[in-house]
C-alpha cells in the first residue's frame, strides 16, 4: 500500500485568482458514509461546493471538491477537521491502515452556557455566530426574554476540541462573548452536564398533530408552496449502461449543502457510491452522476427499491428544511425542521442562518428553543422561534418565511 502521511490525506491548493474554485483532495481508506461526513464539514466552514468527483472500490478512495466561499476561511483548520474525518493513519509510523470502529466513539461532553444580557436587536444570532467560530457546537437551546427586558439564554454544546473542561477554553470563550455583547453581558456561565440534565432537557415541547403532519410529511405532498421548495428536480435511474452499477442521474437547481443532502440520503438508505460526478451549469443548474450499488455489491434492480430511493431522493432536495409560520395564540412562531441523519447528527449552521436572516430583516426574537422529535420513523431537528411583534408584526409572514428559506438555501441576495 506505502506510506501515507497525514498531510497527503488531505491537500487543499487555494485559488490564485479571486472567484476562482479552491481544490480540496482527499485520497484515504473508505468508510461507510465518508463523503457525507466530509461535505457535512466542508457545509459548517461556510463553502459551497461547485463540483464534486468520487471514486472508490469500497476500500480506498479518492474525493475531489472544487469549493468557493469566504475569503476568512480557515484553511488550516478545516484541512485538520477533514483529516480527523478520514478514517485513521498513523502519523508516528508513517504507516496508513484501515481501522474498523469495534466500538462506537464515546459521545461528547454536554456543557450547559448559561448568558444572561440586556436584550437588543440582533443578539442571538451574534452570540450564535461566536459559538460556531469557536466550533462550539449548539446541540439544544432555550432562549427566554424577562418583562424587564433581559434575554437568558440557554445552551447545551459539546466542544469539537474537546477543551471546555479547561479553565483557559471557558475564559476564551467569556471573553469572545463579552466582546460581541459589551456592557450588556450581565452573567455567563460554563459547567458540564450529566446525562440526567441531557435527557430532561430532550423531552420535546408540545408540537400539535396538525402542525406535524403539514409541516413534516414523510412522503412528497400534491401540492407545495413554490417560494419554500427547489423547484425542478429530476431523478432517473438506469441499469443498462453498466455491468455492476446503477446510474443515478440527478438535475436540479443549486442550494446550500446540494452535495451534502445527496450523501446523507443515501448513506441513510444504505446505499453506497463507487464513482460520481457533480457539476454546475450557468446559473443554479446542477448535474450529477452517480454509479451506486447496495451494500451487497449488486444493482438496484427491484422496482420497489428503486422507486422508494428516488422518491426519498426527489424528497430531500425539494424541501431538504421545512420552514414555516403558525399562530401560537395570539403571536407569530416561526418553525424550522431539518432530517437528522441516523447518526445523530445534524445539518450544520442552521441556527446560525435563521437568526441572521431575522437580524436582516430587524425581527426580535422573544423565545427559542431546539428540539428533536420523531415523526414515524425519522427523527427531525425542529427549531422554533417566538417572534416579538411589539404592537404589530412589520413585516408579513410570507416575508419572514421567503428570507428565512432563501438565507438556508445560500439563495439571499
Amino acid at each position: 500500500m506505502g506510506i501515507l502521511y497525514d498531510d497527503d490525506v488531505v491537500i487543499i491548493r487555494q485559488s490564485e485568482k479571486e472567484g476562482d474554485p479552491t481544490v480540496i483532495t482527499v485520497n484515504c481508506p473508505d468508510k461507510t458514509g465518508l463523503g457525507c461526513d466530509l461535505c457535512r464539514i466542508i457545509l459548517f466552514f461556510g463553502l459551497s461546493i461547485v463540483r464534486g468527483d468520487v471514486s472508490t472500490d469500497g476500500k480506498w478512495c479518492y474525493l475531489v471538491f472544487w469549493v468557493v466561499g469566504k475569503s476568512t476561511t480557515r484553511w488550516g483548520l478545516l484541512k485538520k477537521r477533514l483529516v480527523e474525518a478520514c478514517p485513521s493513519c498513523s502519523s508516528a509510523s508513517g504507516l496508513s491502515f484501515y481501522r474498523s470502529e469495534l466500538q462506537p466513539p464515546r459521545p461528547p461532553d454536554v456543557f450547559l452556557l448559561k448568558l444572561s444580557c440586556q436584550d437588543r436587536r440582533g443578539l442571538l444570532h451574534d452570540v450564535t455566530s461566536v459559538l460556531c467560530e469557536l466550533e462550539l457546537t449548539i446541540k439544544k437551546v432555550k432562549v427566554s426574554t424577562t418583562p424587564d427586558g433581559r434575554v437568558i439564554d440557554l445552551f447545551f454544546i459539546t466542544d469539537t476540541r474537546e477543551l471546555l473542561h479547561t479553565n483557559k477554553r471557558k475564559e476564551d470563550t467569556y471573553d469572545h462573548l463579552k466582546a460581541v455583547t459589551g456592557n450588556s453581558m450581565i452573567s455567563c456561565e460554563i459547567e458540564i452536564v450529566g446525562p440526567e440534565i441531557t435527557a430532561c432537557s430532550a423531552e420535546s415541547s408540545f408540537l400539535p398533530t396538525a402542525i406535524t403532519e403539514n409541516f413534516l410529511p414523510l412522503e412528497m405532498p400534491d401540492e407545495l408552496p413554490s417560494s419554500l421548495t427547489s423547484t425542478s428536480v429530476s431523478v432517473n435511474m438506469d441499469n443498462s449502461l453498466s455491468p455492476g452499477h446503477t446510474l443515478v442521474q440527478i438535475v436540479c437547481q443549486d442550494h446550500k449543502g446540494l452535495l451534502y443532502d445527496i450523501m446523507r440520503t443515501l448513506k441513510d438508505c444504505n446505499i453506497q457510491i463507487s464513482y460520481g460526478r457533480f457539476s454546475m451549469n450557468h446559473g443554479r443548474a446542477c448535474d450529477i452522476d452517480l454509479f451506486l450499488m447496495q451494500t451487497d455489491g449488486k444493482k438496484i434492480v427491484d422496482p420497489k427499491k428503486q422507486k422508494a430511493l428516488s422518491s426519498r431522493l426527489e424528497m430531500e432536495l425539494v424541501r431538504p428544511l421545512r420552514v414555516a409560520t403558525v399562530s401560537r395564540g395570539p403571536d407569530t412562531e416561526l418553525l424550522v425542521a431539518n432530517p437528522v441523519e441516523l447518526s445523530g447528527k445534524g445539518r450544520p449552521l442552521v441556527f446560525h442562518d435563521i437568526t441572521l436572516a431575522l437580524k436582516m430583516l430587524n425581527t426580535c426574537i422573544f423565545s427559542a428553543e431546539i428540539r428533536r422529535r420523531m415523526i414515524g420513523d425519522r427523527e427531525f431537528e425542529v427549531y422554533r422561534v417566538l417572534l416579538d411583534e411589539g404592537e404589530d408584526l412589520a413585516v408579513p409572514r410570507s416575508k419572514i418565511e421567503e428570507q428565512v428559506w432563501k438565507k438556508l438555501m445560500g439563495w439571499e441576495q
